[in-house]
């Protein structure tokens, strides 16, 4: 690159840097929801594609000016509408450092960088989440494809035991096979299974907390036909936090040859915590495992985390060989994932890593529970809310007396601006739902925001008399 070159790199990535801090600067202050509608930001960026050239630092501010009122402020402390992290300091420096040295983090040989870091990591992975230390880890890119890349070794693994192998012979005229699922699985779990196709699982009832029912488990697999069988379970429910009853469930799916996966987008790092471990007492027995580093670990977009006990399962199932490739007798990082081009997702969870240590990552989920235990001692004191959930997570659900008045609390969050908090329905019911996930969330930042949602209760008024006919 020629010296203008640089200079125009530099001063892009100069702006850039400004443009960064300025956005992180005012997340305290601003609105956390958007200010801008779609429409008015197409207006600003320019429908029309320009003619000639623009500097790079000059299209990088108006971008940013474009887009400022437009964006959510999801890496605020007061951001609670989904299970989304912050940018953990560590892990967002580390990722901007991934951009720049845009590494192909595919092949071994081709990227050692990465791929020590990915060894390193991967092991600290391991042992801070007490899962096998055997295990395959694979870097997607978040959960949805962390279930996608488990279920297609399991998918695989039972089907070779049934004699059929997939890879030569596809799924057609082959064994059925049969998907088992809680109630109240997320739907990406689904869609993973759509991805696959698995089609539509087989559905056990939940209790009142969205837990799989470990007894009718067993009932259903012992009614069974002898097919090749999934268990999916769940560490950590969307609405209320539960986790599902690992020990019983895991036991009962082994008894009846069925691969176990576990799908722990944002509670599988209750492992890392000593204070809230029992909650997945059990799961370590699983096949395999999926979950979120940009979730609890606060890791930026986008990073999630398959882990796959059988190194040999996962490998049959994503491994890809090229004559042009350079392989490497370890393996590939491309064996454990179904891309093949891909960015160095590892790097930023080194970063995070190595910044909080094994006593920082427990702080850290700690302290998202102990905000969600706040608020929902908040909750118990405003009038006409009722808890909804047992907390024992980061998840807190309320309802506001009926339909009508919930969905209108909702509303008026978001009008007001202070925090974003997510309608949703559970149980048949409508709810607000806050979920606890970001590391720079404070006691003030939960003060402001249950200051907010009493304004906005206030301002919606009595429930109706008819109660839950209200909708």
């Amino acid at each position: 690159m020629n010296a203008a070159g640089n200079a125009a790199r530099a001063a892009a990535l100069e702006r850039a840097h400004r443009i960064a801090l300025a956005w992180l600067d005012s997340l305290d202050s601003r609105p956390v929801p958007p200010q801008a509608t779609i429409e008015q930001l197409v207006e600003a960026l320019g429908p029309t594609l320009p003619d000639g050239p623009t500097e790079a630092a000059e299209a990088v501010q108006q971008l940013a000016d474009a887009c400022d009122p437009g964006l959510t402020a999801m890496p605020s402390g007061r951001f609670f509408g989904f299970v989304i992290g912050g940018g953990h300091p560590a892990a967002l420096a580390a990722d901007w450092l991934t951009s720049a040295w845009d590494q192909n983090a595919s092949l071994r040989r081709l990227t050692p960088a990465h791929s020590a870091v990915e060894d390193v990591t991967a092991d600290w992975l391991l042992d801070l989440l007490h899962l096998p230390a055997e295990s395959a880890v694979g870097f997607v890119t978040g959960a949805t494809m962390a279930n996608f890349t488990c279920l297609a070794a399991g998918r695989d693994e039972v089907l070779r035991r049934a004699d059929w192998n997939v890879a030569e012979r596809g799924l057609h005229g082959g064994p059925r096979v049969r998907v088992v699922v809680g109630a109240e699985r997320h739907d990406t779990v689904d869609l993973a299974l759509r991805y696959l196709g698995l089609g539509t699982p087989e559905v056990v009832p939940a209790d009142d907390e969205g837990r799989i029912r470990a007894d009718l488990l067993e009932a259903v697999l012992a009614d069974g036909d002898g097919s090749p069988t999934i268990v999916v379970l769940q560490a950590g429910n969307v609405h209320s936090g539960a986790f599902d009853p690992f020990g019983d469930a895991v036991t009962a799916a082994h008894r009846h040859g069925a691969w176990v996966h576990v799908d722990g987008a944002f509670g599988l790092w209750a492992a890392a915590s000593p204070r809230h471990r029992h909650l997945l007492e059990g799961y370590e027995a699983a096949d395999s495992w999926a979950t979120d580093a940009h979730k609890t670990l606060n890791v930026p977009y986008d990073c999630g985390l398959a882990i796959v006990r059988e190194r040999a399962a996962v490998k049959a199932a994503m491994g890809m060989q090229g004559d042009y490739l350079i392989h490497d007798e370890a393996g590939e990082p491309l064996d454990k994932v179904p891309e093949v081009s891909r960015r160095g997702r590892a790097f930023p969870v080194w970063a995070v890593l190595k910044s909080l240590g094994r006593e920082g990552v427990a702080e850290l989920v700690d302290r998202l529970c102990r905000h969600a235990a706040v608020f929902a001692a908040g909750l118990a004191d405003l009038p006409g809310a009722e808890l909804c959930n047992d907390v024992v997570f980061t998840q807190v659900c309320a309802s506001f007396g009926d339909d009508r008045r919930t969905r209108g609390v909702v509303d008026a969050m978001l009008a007001d601006g202070t925090a974003w908090m997510t309608g949703s329905v559970w149980h048949g019911r409508a709810v607000l739902r806050i979920s606890v996930s970001n590391w720079s969330t404070t006691d003030d930042d939960v003060r402001r925001s249950l200051e907010a949602l009493a304004k906005a209760a206030a301002a919606t008024g009595p429930a109706t008399a008819t109660g839950q006919e209200a909708k």
